[in-house]
């Protein structure tokens, strides 16, 4: 906790004539919402400051703690609702040192750092004048003390690599996490062990709705990723790539956050072009039934870097190739969980014909690395993450049946519409602005998978 002093002149009562009268209140507040605030000697109905910020959930937080208030309505409706007789407005930023500022009828005004410039008013509230903060980072991000405390959203963190995300994030002692999941996809035991941690907060939100929190990064993860959930529910799914994406950007332009977008290796569709590099545009089916999430992340795409051309928001953007891992769902349907669950249920494993059609498989570790990375880092990208290490559907089929289960059949079965024939990421830019290249090969990490999926399955192992 920071702990500015600020100190006050009371307000006179109208038609009395007393001399104002200084006191003192420690204002306890997040380094991360420290945000302008605007303190008004309320001079009718008490002699008390009254606390208005930009955030109406913070806003009863900080009259609680400072002033010992409690202001049921959000911040906004004390300009727009309650006509209060004020002596005086003045902006006050919660700054890195503490500071004391005397505030009283002298004050004409505050400027800092191209933020609100609020005008003294006269005794009745008559004047005011404001100037709305330009959509940049705050003038706070490269503190010393921003850059070792950061809260960070992460959107679609109860699912598969959200999770794995959100763990890593936690070991850093000074970070807080807030995980929003509409479950759709993910599941809060993959939260589990962070549930009632002091710097954890679990919220259940959907992204095609407006989200308002305070954060300093925002990784934006939130989609159904697996065939099975796309195919099934495919408005929804281009709903959350278009619509949850430009909520989290409205989200982050608002509070000045870098956001960082999981993209996809679907948007180069059934390429053309071997391995494919970021510069390659893809070859794409607009109407096919895979569409609603190819489609919705080009668009994503798109729209990241509208804002950032427009309002200079900080964008990322990761086009993640296949992942495999514990805390996949068990039959989402995507390729390699699919085999892990036949073979450990003695069932055959279903290779989608013809079976020579390549993928690139990465654990999730490396994966959650390459994103940290990213988002740590100063290129926008997008950059491809993902291992180049290349196999068949009959290659992977035939080395789970060798580590899992030996005793399992492979069966040949119809393919799906506009299934790629091929797909493999050219990570020249992960590495060279990155530093980073997968470290997990596919027979090591196959075998962490099957632990976990026989523990969920409660099948132990011969």
């Amino acid at each position: 906790m920071k702990h500015t002093m600020l100190t006050f002149s009371k307000g006179l009562r109208r038609g009395k004539k007393k001399k104002p009268q200084e006191f003192q209140r420690t204002a306890t507040c997040r380094p991360q919402h420290r945000h302008l605030l605007a303190v008004a000697p309320e001079a009718v109905c008490s002699s008390v400051a009254v606390v208005t910020c930009r955030s109406h959930r913070w806003f009863n937080c900080l009259c609680a703690l400072a002033f010992g208030l409690h202001i049921p309505f959000p911040a906004s409706l004390i300009y727009e609702k309650v006509n209060l007789p004020l002596k005086v407005w003045i902006s006050v930023f919660f700054l890195d040192s503490n500071e004391e500022f005397v505030i009283d009828e002298n004050w004409q005004g505050l400027n800092i750092a191209g933020g609100f410039r609020v005008m003294a008013n006269s005794s009745n509230g008559d004047h005011q004048t404001t100037t709305k903060p330009p959509p940049t980072p705050s003038p706070l991000r490269f503190s010393k003390f921003f850059q070792s405390n950061m809260r960070i959203l992460v959107t679609g963190g109860a699912g598969f690599i959200g999770s794995h995300l959100v763990d890593r994030l936690m070991e850093n002692e000074k970070n807080e996490v807030i995980v929003a999941d509409n479950y759709f996809t993910g599941s809060k035991d993959n939260l589990r062990k962070w549930i009632g941690h002091p710097r954890f907060e679990l919220i259940r939100h959907d992204v095609t709705e407006p989200l308002l929190v305070e954060v300093d990064q925002i990784y934006h993860l939130a989609c159904p990723a697996s065939p099975i959930f796309y195919k099934y529910n495919p408005v929804k799914t281009i709903k959350t790539n278009v619509i949850g994406t430009l909520n989290m950007l409205g989200l982050a332009k608002r509070v000045g956050a870098r956001i960082l977008l999981t993209s996809t290796s679907e948007v180069y569709g059934d390429p053309l072009v071997h391995p494919q590099p970021e510069t390659y545009w893809g070859n794409v089916n607009p109407i096919g039934v895979r569409s609603c999430y190819d489609e919705g992340k080009r668009v994503a795409e798109t729209l990241m870097f509208d804002y950032h051309r427009q309002h200079g928001i900080e964008i990322r953007i990761a086009r993640i190739f296949n992942t495999y891992g514990p805390r996949m769902n068990i039959d989402d349907g995507r390729v390699v969980s699919n085999f892990i669950a036949q073979a450990i249920r003695d069932e055959p494993l279903t290779v989608q014909a013809p079976g020579t059609q390549t993928r690139s498989f990465c654990y999730v570790s490396d994966m959650v690395d390459g994103l940290i990375r990213l988002m740590e880092g100063e290129n926008t990208g997008p950059i491809n993450i993902g291992n180049p290490g290349e196999f068949t559907m009959i290659e992977l089929a035939e080395t789970v049946k060798e580590l899992i289960n030996p005793k399992v059949e492979i069966k040949m079965v119809e393919n799906t519409p506009d299934d790629p024939r091929q797909r493999k990421p050219d990570i020249t830019k992960a590495k060279e602005l990155l530093g980073w290249e997968p470290k997990i090969k596919l027979r090591d990490g196959l075998p962490l998978m099957e632990d976990d999926f026989r523990q969920r399955l409660t099948v132990p192992k011969n």
